[in-house]
């Protein structure tokens, strides 16, 4: 079973594998045989792009494949040091710009956290005084973590839905950093985009689902959580639940339902591995921003594109560099921005709203995307205006409707 995990439960793990790379040091000229085996697979691999089967029909085995053999390269390529092509002309900004506008960078990936929607005025997890687990105390938890413990909200579902109400969906506007993925997107340069936000603003902002691999689920939609049961819900109906402070159940069998967000102790979604093998080895610029690199498996997803893909973090502080072994395992990503062998990883240091408009303007993008959101953010206002309005028009209505037949039965 895959799910969320962070740094601290995987020292005995790290220790077994560890041990394991330094045996296999010592069989330097078998390990070099297999590495030229796996350049052969790679070489394979970039073959034209097979067209995409959509939802969950992917085959398993073939992603299993892929994943064990991308493992592979890059325990090979760690133990024998081995390092890929430099791309680009130098490791700034400017040098990312250069190398988009040349034409040769044509599946960009992007993974993001809850950093690129702090702007909006939701908060991310783990800032010290104003992140979402620093601010918990009122809904009485054994600990902050436990509002998105499945177990815990099988018995206790009042606090998460009361923490949902807060922060539902459709009470925020995509930021400049939504937009500037989807620009990306509207100039067919965006492969995917990995994102873990369960805030719904990559879809507000005007990605498609096939664009978009939502890591840790969801809001989009939700399920009965009994395994007989798991009838579907939409958006909509989960909306009138929260806000009129029902707890939501079922409307078959009477249990919970819980919006498909990943909670602590469930796996991730099976789309998530299917794509993660078909689209890392074919990326060529992997974008990273506004996530501290800390959870598992998301994380691991750094280690995944070839030795050659250059990797850009924009981020308030550097991350994924931190932990060489998990990255000799695969597991962490072992991003070099300072060393002297470094030679595609480029730390941009700023929120991701600054950081997307220092690249749109170096790309000559920059009025595009300031339109752009402008432009999206009239809609949203207008869109929640005309909203408002229409339930003033219901209550007035309702309102009316209740004197009538107050006065009615008076004179009767």
């Amino acid at each position: 079973m895959l799910m969320p995990v962070t740094k601290t439960d995987r020292l005995g793990v790290m220790s077994l594998f560890w041990c394991y790379g330094v045996a296999m040091t010592n069989r330097y000229t078998h390990l070099k045989d297999l590495f030229e085996a796996c350049k052969t697979k790679e070489v394979e691999d970039s073959a034209p792009e097979p067209e995409e089967q959509s939802g969950d029909s992917s085959d398993d085995g073939e992603a299993s494949g892929e994943s064990e053999m991308d493992f592979l390269r890059n325990l090979f390529s760690k133990t024998l040091g081995i390092s890929g092509e430099k791309v680009l002309d130098e490791l700034t900004l400017e040098g990312v710009a250069r190398y988009i506008q040349s034409g040769a960078c044509k599946n960009i990936i992007c993974m993001v956290g809850a950093g690129i929607s702090t702007s909006a005025g939701i908060p991310d997890f783990r800032s010290p005084e104003t992140g979402l687990y620093a601010n918990l105390q009122k809904y009485n938890l054994p600990y902050p973590e436990a509002i998105f413990q499945i177990d815990y909200f099988k018995k206790h579902p009042e606090p998460f839905f009361a923490l949902a109400r807060e922060l539902y969906p459709g009470l925020f506007k995509p930021t400049v950093c939504h937009y500037f993925i989807k620009l990306l997107k509207d100039k067919g340069l965006l492969k995917r985009c990995y994102s873990q936000n369960i805030d719904t603003l990559e879809r507000v902002a005007g990605l498609e689902s096939e664009d978009l691999i939502e890591a840790h689920g969801t809001f989009y939609s939700s399920h009965c959580v009994s395994f007989m049961c798991r009838s579907e819900y939409s958006m909509d109906w989960m909306k009138v639940k929260i806000f009129s402070d029902d707890i939501p159940k079922c409307e078959k069998c009477n249990s919970l339902v819980k919006p498909d967000i990943v909670f602590f102790g469930e796996n991730l979604p099976k789309r998530f591995f299917t794509s993660m093998a078909m689209d890392f080895p074919r990326c060529d610029l992997l974008i990273i921003m506004g996530t501290s690199l800390q959870v598992q498996p998301f994380a691991a997803l750094v280690g995944r594109v070839s030795k050659s893909c250059p990797r850009l973090l924009i981020n308030l502080e550097k991350a994924g560099g931190a932990d060489p072994l998990l990255g000799m395992i695969g597991l962490g990503g072992g991003m070099d921005f300072d060393s002297e062998k470094a030679y595609r990883d480029v730390a941009h240091i700023s929120t991701c709203d600054d950081g997307c408009l220092a690249l749109a303007d170096l790309l000559g993008w920059k009025a595009e995307l300031e339109e752009m959101v402008k432009r999206e953010h009239e809609k949203i206002d207008s869109k929640a205006k005309e909203e408002q309005a229409n339930q003033s028009a219901v209550a007035t209505g309702k309102a009316e409707t209740g004197k009538a037949e107050t006065g009615k039965t008076k004179a009767e």
